[in-house]
């Protein structure tokens, strides 16, 4: 079976590698010698880094490489990820919306189906990417999507035609790998009461910087902490967490890992830690995967959605709706529940795996039986 993967890839953000990574993992897991190619930004990258094809997924050039591997496809699989949303500006044809979409437009007029794959939707606010999202997301041949809200703002939108399912996020599938890279790197002892952090820039937003630094200045007095920030993408997280630390009283005591370790070594150390306080979706889900309890702040649907069904809301907060001294008793009392709390973690996490892959079972399902029989029927 012939695949492309249309996402977010090759941009090094860290939740949108390990979406890909699951992917690829599972598919070659489940089916016999899938032929993938992937669009990426870093096509040398990826193509190394998971041993496929990988085209350049920007239209500057490499268009008719792009039109060839949609054409020798049996399936597109549009995902996973918060693919289509208009959080950022969306012009004519410009910004991830569009791209998305004319990606799809661009597989149908080659004769490829369809999967729009563990997607997050929304927001969508914009007149324009309403329209765009009535037009192109209802030529899908098949779609899950990770939330309930995920699919009743798509019937909102008009996207009607194609069948969708409710699954979950597909790095709830990661294939965890023992790496110990990121704790090597950190001058630590290996007694330390370890909190992965993850902050990352939200438009305006900025008063959570001085809030979080309030926080966890207390804990490491109280609670003898080790805070730990872990950038999720690159530089511009590595900042955001520069922006905490700078706020703090008790700097010395964090530590702040590198911006290119890969997901898997993220995850496991992430699996070292008693808590996690973050802000990056994946982040959340890395420690849900590793039965790591943690407190989220929400700035987007798709993170409260992935809390509750973690079971992790209660002890989480909206941003712009922080309490600092509750953020600091949640936290308080997460750290001396541990034990407990990671037992729920852990049965809601081995139910989102089961979700999880049913992404690739109903691929399967929808796309496999017809793959053959056109090729039967070629023959």
């Amino acid at each position: 079976m012939k695949i492309v993967i249309s996402g977010f890839y090759g941009l090094g953000n860290t939740g949108d590698e390990a979406i890909l990574e699951a992917i690829i993992d599972n598919l070659r897991a489940e089916l016999d010698h899938p032929d993938i190619t992937v669009f990426s930004l870093s096509p040398e990258k990826t193509a190394k880094t998971h041993n496929v094809k990988s085209v350049y997924r920007g239209w500057r050039h490499d268009n008719r490489k792009k039109i060839k591997a949609l054409r020798e496809a049996d399936l597109l699989i549009s995902g996973g990820g918060g693919l289509l949303q208009d959080t950022y500006p969306t012009r004519f044809l410009f910004g991830p919306l569009p791209y998305y979409l004319l990606i799809v437009f661009l597989a149908k007029l080659c004769g490829t189906k369809v999967m729009f794959f563990s997607q997050g939707i929304g927001p969508i606010n914009t007149t324009w990417g309403k329209i765009l999202m009535k037009v192109f997301a209802n030529m899908a041949d098949f779609i899950t999507v990770r939330d309930q809200y995920s699919k009743e703002l798509l019937h909102k939108l008009g996207v009607t035609k194609p069948e969708t399912v409710v699954t979950a996020d597909i790095v709830f599938a990661f294939k965890h790998k023992v790496d110990d890279a990121c704790f090597h790197s950190l001058p630590l002892k290996g007694d330390e009461k370890l909190v992965a952090v993850s902050v990352r820039p939200w438009f305006h937003h900025t008063e959570y910087y001085s809030q979080m630094a309030e926080a966890l200045d207390r804990l490491i007095e109280e609670e003898h902490i080790t805070p730990v920030f872990v950038p999720m993408e690159g530089h511009h997280d590595v900042r955001a967490s520069e922006q905490v630390i700078e706020k703090m009283k008790r700097k010395d005591a964090c530590h702040l890992l590198g911006p290119d370790f890969t997901p898997n070594q993220y995850l496991h150390f992430i699996s070292r830690c008693r808590m996690t306080i973050g802000m990056r979706l994946h982040s959340l889900i890395f420690s849900a995967l590793t039965e790591v309890p943690h407190i989220g702040i929400s700035y987007d649907k798709k993170v409260e959605s992935l809390l509750n069904r973690s079971g992790m809301w209660e002890y989480s907060f909206r941003l712009g709706e922080i309490d600092v001294e509750r953020l600091i008793a949640n936290a308080k009392y997460v750290l001396s529940h541990r034990d407990e709390l990671s037992e729920i973690v852990r049965k809601n996490a081995e139910s989102m795996r089961k979700d999880a892959m049913e992404n690739i079972r109903l691929l399967k399902e929808k796309f496999l039986v017809h793959s053959f029989s056109q090729g039967e029927d070629e023959k």
